[in-house]
């Protein structure tokens, strides 16, 4: 059994407060009374829990993210941005991913209730804003990393998805790709539906009606990108250029064009969204509408350290604007 806090007061004859002044630092204490917790602390080898260490400093020092999965690339580019923000803060980070359903939901429900987190970073798993609501209302610091369309009640920090692909649309039309493939990521996701509507605008305001059986639905995986280059191909659909959600899926469909022996760009033009590092290490190199990802990281740490010392969070979301970054695989 693990030694607590308490065990430490009862063996040195002291409250459980004196011993939490004495982890903290705080308060003024004899000397002789600190040297002896301290002994103590020693000799039973008690390692401060994140809620002990709550209890003494009136906080934990340590903020929690919570996300869908670590798989997606974007996903953790994000992370690491936000965990650079709190550690120089001196704040720590848990990371909590929703990959086993409620399982995991009940695992990260119990370092809530247990305060081990000042606040939480979230981007969301599917079904979960309701819950992430509910703790903002009950005091829970929170920020919402990528709303996906679903204007939440707490703050957020997202990008304007729909400007971005309209700007795709732009490019790609100013090389006469008057026929793009689109693979878009799942619908369900407002920053889908607003990638869709401005690639959709883009070509509209130059008098070009995208065909809608040259648009097809991945999940974001390289596999999906390899599946919807490779069904086109099969389908003997006539495409001049693709527009992917992400770069991952993009690096997928040009895998399977360069087998089968199509240039790019000569043939098919190809453009991403993200803008990872990927991005400049696939063959060729892509071209991409830039997401601000780690600003996004960074940003959203920031708010939500503010808003744990006590500064209230703005009135509305903040809203990173995209670029365009112009590689070979559209250049030639």
């Amino acid at each position: 059994m693990s030694v607590t806090i308490r065990d430490v007061a009862l063996r040195a004859g002291v409250s459980k407060t004196t011993v939490s002044r004495v982890l903290n630092g705080r308060g003024e204490l004899d000397e002789r009374t600190a040297e002896r917790v301290r002994a103590v602390i020693d000799e039973l080898g008690y390692v401060p829990s994140a809620r002990a260490v709550a209890f003494a400093r009136g906080s934990a020092r340590v903020i929690g993210m919570l996300v869908p999965s670590l798989a997606w690339p974007w996903t953790g580019e994000v992370v690491q941005a936000a965990v650079e923000v709190a550690e120089e803060a001196g704040y720590g980070m848990l990371v909590f991913t929703a990959t086993q359903g409620e399982q995991s939901m009940r695992r990260f429900a119990g370092h809530v209730s247990a305060k081990a987190i000042d606040g939480l970073l979230v981007i969301e798993p599917d079904g979960t804003l309701d819950a992430i609501t509910a703790l903002h209302d009950d005091g829970l610091p929170v920020v919402l990393i990528d709303d996906r369309g679903s204007e939440p009640r707490f703050p957020s920090v997202s990008t304007t998805n729909r400007l971005g692909a309209r700007a795709a649309a732009h490019h790609l039309l100013a090389l006469g790709r008057h026929r793009p493939l689109v693979v878009s990521g799942e619908p369900r996701f407002g920053c889908i539906r607003e990638r869709l509507a401005g690639f959709d605008e883009g070509y509209a305001s130059a008098g070009v009606t995208l065909d809608p059986g040259l648009v097809v639905e991945g999940d974001f995986t390289y596999e999906s990108g390899q599946t919807a280059a490779a069904r086109a191909l099969e389908a003997g659909l006539r495409f001049d250029s693709v527009f992917a959600h992400n770069d991952v899926m993009a690096a997928g469909a040009m895998a399977v064009l360069r087998g089968a022996g199509l240039r790019i760009p000569e043939d098919v033009a190809v453009v991403g969204f993200d803008d990872l590092p990927l991005a400049a290490q696939t063959d060729p190199p892509l071209t991409a509408v830039h997401q601000p990802i780690r600003e996004m990281g960074q940003t959203a740490a920031r708010m939500l350290l503010a808003a744990c010392a006590g500064t209230p969070p703005p009135d509305e979301a903040i809203v990173l604007p995209t670029s365009f970054t112009v590689r070979t695989s559209t250049a030639g």
